[in-house]
């Protein structure tokens, strides 16, 4: 398939010898991308046919779904089920594969969008099949490098960067809010006052439709916005600012807590995975 130097807009063409990758007749077919932006590209809630496994190079991608919010820093992968209506966000320059999956040929992957760590070999297997003729030999050595790439994402673990969206237009709201100011640290009371909720029905709603504690969802959208503003380049001092926290250490024994290392061991494991 031609590499994708622009990503797709409704009102931009798509590249000579381009095919729709949900008709081609193979259990997967990947697609390089190597877009430079200038600005935010936000795709309107769709789906597919087929899966979708997007692996992130450079640039960061975020994905919403009715199962919650996505964040795919570099050297991390995104996956999407066959027939999940979902919108993407990407940002600046982004770099890449997406391979679109045969359902069939993954059936054991979650039945909800989830993100997996880039592993090394996953990150060869897409360059490799990238470019493949779209209609490669079902027989062989094109195949046998297919079959090898959808086992080595079958048992790689999935990671943690997720926000599970509750359904409430009120918490939705909320989301927002917290999004958009995030340095607004906030208490629970004075959050379900701008909700105009009770702290005890806010912490009900949120144990309910998000299946965890009103702090520990909070502190989940604090990781997410850290790790998506590191990708981008900022320092840990300006990230902890811009989260609100009064120190750096503050803000990376937090970071510590959640996701097992500090924010700067973290991305480098992130770079070394991704090989």
């Amino acid at each position: 398939m031609p590499i994708l130097t622009e990503l797709p807009r409704p009102d931009r063409p798509l590249p000579d010898g381009w095919l729709n990758p949900d008709t081609v007749p193979r259990p997967l077919v990947t697609v390089g991308i190597d877009a430079q932006m200038t600005g935010r590209l936000e795709l309107e809630p769709h789906s597919h046919p087929k899966a979708q496994f997007f692996l992130c190079l450079r640039g960061v991608l975020t994905c919403e779904s009715a199962g919650g919010f996505w964040l795919v820093p570099p050297h991390s992968a995104l996956w999407i089920p066959a027939g999940c209506v979902h919108a993407l966000k990407v940002e600046g320059v982004v770099e890449g594969y997406a391979a679109f999956i045969d359902a069939e040929a993954l059936p054991q992957l979650p039945s909800t969008c989830c993100t997996y760590p880039a592993t090394p070999l996953m990150c060869e297997l897409l360059k490799r099949t990238a470019n493949f003729e779209v209609l490669y030999p079902e027989a062989g050595f094109e195949a046998r490098l297919v079959a090898l790439l959808l086992e080595e994402i079958a048992q790689t673990p999935p990671a943690t960067l997720h926000l599970p969206l509750p359904a409430d237009p009120r918490l939705r709201r909320l989301v927002d809010q917290m999004l958009a100011a995030p340095a607004e640290r906030g208490t629970i009371g004075s959050w379900a006052k701008r909700a105009g909720l009770s702290e005890r029905t806010l912490s009900r709603l949120i144990a309910q439709q998000a299946g965890m504690s009103f702090g520990r969802w909070r502190k989940q959208i604090s990781i997410m916005l850290a790790v998506q503003k590191l990708a981008r380049g900022a320092s840990i001092q300006q990230v902890a600012a811009e989260l609100g926290y009064e120190s750096a250490s503050s803000f990376v024994t937090m970071f510590r807590k959640a996701l097992g290392m500090p924010p700067g061991r973290y991305m480098d494991q992130c770079q070394a995975d991704g090989g």
